[in-house]
């Protein structure tokens, strides 16, 4: 995959996840970053239980809930 599709599935994912845990974005760079360290997350999630995503749809669901985990672990870091 092309470094504009990471950046473009970086930034709806981080976006999305944003809107789901928050109610908001953060900013188009911040909602790429959250995208992909989120698609890494999601990547290694998948695979610990045996589920494969293809295609841009499934990068995109992958990275959204990797992005989703990564804010709710960031959100209980900072309550502690």
């Amino acid at each position: 995959m092309g470094l504009i599709a990471w950046l473009i599935i970086g930034g709806l994912a981080g976006w999305i996840a944003g809107n789901i845990m928050r109610g908001g974005g953060f900013g188009i760079l911040p909602n790429i970053g959250v995208g992909i360290v989120g698609a890494v997350i999601g990547g290694f999630l998948f695979r610990l239980l045996g589920l494969q995503a293809g295609g841009f749809i499934g990068s995109l669901v992958t990275a959204t809930v990797g992005a989703v985990v990564l804010l709710w672990v960031i959100a209980k870091i900072r309550k502690t």
